[in-house]
């Protein structure tokens, strides 16, 4: 019993939590901003680690073994406790504002459960949240004018903290035919994207013509005319939502990884900035070990 409780990881009860809610492991991916081969392992590692199937399939979807409706009640009031204990003791000793800079494409995505959890843990903290292209992010911090900013930029030097390294992928239209035609439709969420100088690189070294779809600095628009399947784009794969295809066209070129970088000011930041690098160095290092 002592080695269950020492391997019964909040991250995977958390996610047996979301799936048995979700019935699906595809909703609950989409929940927890995961993969859905990330919520498989994990679940499968929970029930390795309790020696029971939690789940079974039928006609409507995933359903709760025996094993899995005894662990469901144990699980909520066990994440319920945690969550108490972390907002009583970060949240009593931070208190404060920080301004937040962070790329359009994370909010939603990768740093959504971050987000959560410290103004779940920390909620003296008054957060503002500053979403720019990763470049605008830097002059910002660079200014003063925000505490601090994740950042994504080329893997190589950087005088940021890398969290994570991702590669950076051509995304369509499940099934769709924008990825064939030519010139390449191409919709980018900004001129200032971090992802632009690469791309662009890129399909000139390929010779590849392209046109300009859409360029606003709005992601949900970005998203939409991918959906609609009247452009391609590219986004990091950990990023990608479920409902688009990563594309792999012989046709396409090949592009680098990027990595998730913290950046500091180089003074000493507010309490609560530091604890807020806390939480996302926490929550990125889970998602590695999840992937």
């Amino acid at each position: 019993m002592p080695s269950v409780i020492r391997d019964l990881d909040t991250t995977l009860i958390r996610t047996f939590v979301t799936t048995a809610d979700k019935a699906s492991m595809t909703a609950a991916a989409n929940a927890l901003h995961l993969t859905q081969g990330a919520v498989s392992q994990q679940v499968k590692r929970l029930e390795e680690v309790l020696g029971q199937s939690l789940f079974e399939r039928d006609r409507r979807g995933l359903k709760l073994t025996r094993s899995g409706e005894r662990l469901l009640d144990r699980a909520r009031r066990l994440l319920q406790l945690n969550d108490e204990i972390l907002a009583e003791i970060r949240g009593g000793a931070v208190a404060g504002q920080v301004r937040i800079g962070v790329p359009y494409d994370l909010v939603g995505t990768l740093l959504a459960p971050v987000l959560k959890a410290y103004a779940e843990a920390c909620p003296q903290v008054e957060i503002s949240l500053v979403c720019a292209s990763s470049p605008e992010l830097a002059a910002a911090l660079a200014a003063g004018t925000i505490d601090l900013a994740v950042i994504e930029e080329r893997v190589g030097p950087t005088t940021g903290e890398c969290l994570l390294v991702d590669r950076l992928v051509w995304v369509g239209a499940r099934g769709g035919a924008a990825r064939m035609k030519r010139p390449l439709p191409v919709s980018i969420v900004a001129d200032t994207c971090a992802f632009r100088p690469a791309v662009l690189a890129a399909l000139a070294e390929h010779g590849l013509d392209w046109r300009t779809v859409f360029e606003n600095g709005n992601i949900d628009a970005t998203t939409a005319t991918v959906r609609s399947d009247l452009a391609v784009t590219t986004w990091l794969a950990s990023t990608v939502p479920a409902d688009l295809d990563i594309l792999s066209d012989a046709g396409l070129p090949a592009l680098p990884n990027f990595s998730v970088n913290l950046h500091l000011p180089k003074h000493a930041g507010p309490a609560a900035a530091q604890a807020f690098a806390s939480h996302i160095r926490e929550g990125l290092s889970r998602y590695r070990q999840a992937a």
